[in-house]
């Protein structure tokens, strides 16, 4: 059933959007409602540093640092939308697993609270972005126990999957949950597609006692673009480039398959360039170089897996070094962001945190915007017919 059958605002008449942003971080979120016609008014994160990349970008006035659990559902003004980029750590493949009962994913349940806490003031479309393994952590029972939880509260959900790579040369899959107030018929009957496989589909019909709504919306057409469009290019004589001990040490870690694979890009034609991860394999550190022109998923950069190099290769010569700040940015579509006051490390922290700008604008326009929108006529239209 799509929400947005009923009849929107006309385009003049479309009201003033306000959202609260938590879990903010350097602020990417904000950035892609602001590009869709929302206005942030209220944003909350604990890092410091977060709020220095958010401060360089955005007006902070309204920005809350501070631990999401001293916000208080009174502290919040009206707001249309909520949105939350819970902390994955505990939902993750890569993490411990624990949960929405984990130390850092549990903060989730102070969303909600918030939420609660809000009463009659609060907002008709919230939006949670995760990690795609909130699915399926814990046998999907985190998944299904956050959607019942804002079911209690008065929303009706629909869950679906975006990729960085429709948008950017990122490899970034991420679960979106969109609710919403207005009421609608409950949906239980969807058809495999990207923004819904088979595996959220299976989640989805295991739970026919949670309250569903559908969005209706169309996946957008992949941009494929590559790599080419985000590199830095760096001189030769810039000391970021490995020197010829590193780089030896990275070809010698190389297997056959993955020697080949630079051996071909050295001898291109043209200059390309791949990503490459360290790995552990059988007790060694080893290098892997992507096969294709994404980077991996960028993550925060704490060593090991974590942080990617760049090859660069064609012409009968090859050079490797690690990713740019400016590069990490590229990839979640914020090109144009300050990276004043921060180092490298906590700018590439910050980015590998975040969200992809396009794919959020994409949610906002498809998604947030028109449930808001339908939300608010609903509210009118209900006044009206009690005033009569």
């Amino acid at each position: 059933m799509e929400i947005t059958s009923t009849t929107s605002l006309p385009k003049a008449l479309s009201p003033r959007l306000l959202a609260a942003e938590f879990f903010a971080g350097i602020g990417l979120v904000r950035t892609a409602l602001e590009q869709a016609g929302i206005d942030v008014v209220f944003a909350n994160d604990i890092e410091p540093v977060k709020h220095r990349l958010y401060s360089a970008n955005h007006p902070d006035e309204h920005f809350v640092l501070a631990d999401v659990r001293r916000i208080a559902g009174g502290d919040l003004p009206d707001i249309h939308i909520a949105t939350a980029s819970f902390p994955c750590t505990d939902l993750s493949l890569a993490g411990n697993r624990a949960g929405l009962d984990g130390s850092e994913s549990s903060m989730f349940w102070e969303f909600a609270r918030i939420l609660d806490e809000m009463g009659d003031r609060r907002p008709p479309v919230i939006l949670l972005e995760n990690v795609p393994s909130f699915a399926t952590s814990r046998d999907g029972n985190d998944l299904a126990a956050a959607l019942r939880e804002l079911n209690r509260l008065g929303y009706s959900c629909d869950v679906f999957l975006m990729d960085a790579s429709w948008f950017v040369p990122q490899s970034r899959p991420r679960l979106f949950v969109v609710g919403t107030t207005r009421p609608v018929e409950p949906t239980t009957d969807w058809s495999p597609s990207p923004l819904r496989p088979e595996w959220l589909l299976r989640f989805m019909s295991r739970n026919p006692d949670l309250a569903w709504c559908d969005m209706a919306t169309p996946a957008p057409l992949p941009a494929q673009k590559t790599l080419r469009s985000i590199v830095e290019r760096l001189r030769s004589a810039d000391p970021r480039w490995w020197d010829g001990e590193r780089a030896e040490r990275f070809l010698q870690s190389l297997s056959p398959l993955q020697a080949m694979r630079l051996q071909t890009m050295e001898h291109a034609r043209r200059k390309t360039w791949a990503t490459a991860y360290r790995r552990t394999r059988r007790g060694r550190a080893v290098w892997e170089i992507r096969g294709d022109a994404l980077s991996g998923c960028l993550r925060t950069p704490r060593g090991g897996s974590s942080r990617q190099a760049l090859v660069e290769a064609g012409r009968g010569q090859w050079r490797v070094r690690w990713m740019t700040p400016r590069e990490y940015a590229r990839l979640q579509g914020a090109d144009g962001y300050e990276l004043a006051d921060v180092t490298d490390n906590q700018a590439m922290f910050g980015f590998g945190d975040a969200v992809c700008v396009p794919a959020v604008v994409w949610v906002a326009r498809h998604c947030l915007r028109p449930a808001a929108e339908s939300a608010i006529a609903y509210s009118a239209r209900s006044a009206l017919t009690k005033a009569a």
